[in-house]
């Protein structure tokens, strides 16, 4: 077994978005090749419904697939082809955009205004760009929860985790996508494929990831200054960058740890990208934008 070495530890951005949401964008807009398949990753918990409920109204997307897990609130979308539903609390939104579609998402509070969430943006490779859209709108009773013998919980939204599989099928990624509950005290070594790249998103407590407590500590990659003190200590909003290996260890601090463990299989091709479209070359971005002006974008069966 190899342990993957921590490379960076991230913490987010505030970002403004949509109508004006404010959230925490953990990752976007550059890097693609250190988290491919993964273009983006937003934190949209927020308790100040002014902040958040101008929502998202109609846009497009294209090439791409959008991965909405919501956490508490609940988020009420439509599209341009007739479909429409709502997220609550728990609940899985996996919406594969191909081709291209528009839409919008707009967040309601909780009783108590709260708004929680996340939504990440995995690639499509060349030959889905183009592919027929379609949902997959994942109740959260739907979604395997496991727990081991230590406490550890682990709800498996996509890929197989602990003999169980995940309700999300059929996607070009085959990516792997966690959400990992570790009490506190406990070490976990949590098993993650060699070939993939991986990251974790810690939203709750505050742990390490590293193999076994001072001297014995795997070092740091540091992709930003080689020269830089080795970090393994994460908390609340801190993304967790792996290299290779085949296994991760998190040690869970005073309050436990809860974090998004996600994995996929690198696509390796070329990402042109504007905004919501993401397509492999600039006229390919282009022709998307002169379809959107000529009213040609959506392909209709």
């Amino acid at each position: 077994m190899s342990l993957r070495p921590v490379r960076q530890i991230i913490q987010p951005k505030p970002t403004l978005e949509g109508a004006g949401v404010k959230l925490q964008r953990a990752f976007g807009f550059g890097k693609t090749k250190d988290f491919d398949p993964f273009l983006l990753l937003d934190d949209f918990r927020n308790e100040n419904p002014a902040d958040y409920l101008a929502g998202f109204p109609w846009h497009p997307h294209r090439g791409i697939e959008t991965i909405t897990y919501v956490l508490a609130g609940s988020v009420e979308h439509g599209d341009s082809l007739g479909n429409q539903g709502k997220m609550s609390a728990g609940d899985v939104q996996w919406m594969t955009a191909g081709s291209g579609i528009l839409h919008q998402e707009m967040p309601k509070g909780d009783p108590q205004g709260r708004m929680h969430g996340f939504q990440l943006w995995a690639n499509l490779p060349a030959a889905l760009k183009m592919t027929a859209p379609r949902y997959q709108d994942v109740p959260a009773a739907a979604i395997p929860e496991v727990t081991d013998d230590d406490g550890t919980r682990a709800r498996v939204i996509c890929g197989e985790f602990w003999g169980r599989r995940g309700p999300v099928e059929g996607v070009a990624a085959d990516p792997s996508y966690l959400d990992i509950a570790v009490p506190p005290g406990r070490r976990k070594r949590l098993r993650v494929e060699t070939t993939r790249n991986a990251f974790a998103y810690v939203f709750a407590g505050s742990g390490s990831f590293r193999d076994a407590s001072e001297p014995r500590a795997v070092l740091t990659e540091s992709a930003v200054d080689p020269a830089a003190t080795p970090a393994y200590d994460a908390r609340n909003h801190s993304l967790v960058l792996f290299d290779r290996g085949d296994e991760i260890t998190v040690r869970a601090g005073e309050e436990g740890i809860r974090f998004l463990l996600v994995s996929g299989r690198p696509i390796e091709e070329p990402v042109a990208w504007y905004g919501p479209i993401v397509m492999n070359t600039q006229e390919e971005l282009r022709q998307a934008y002169a379809e959107l002006r000529d009213g040609s974008f959506i392909k209709r069966p």
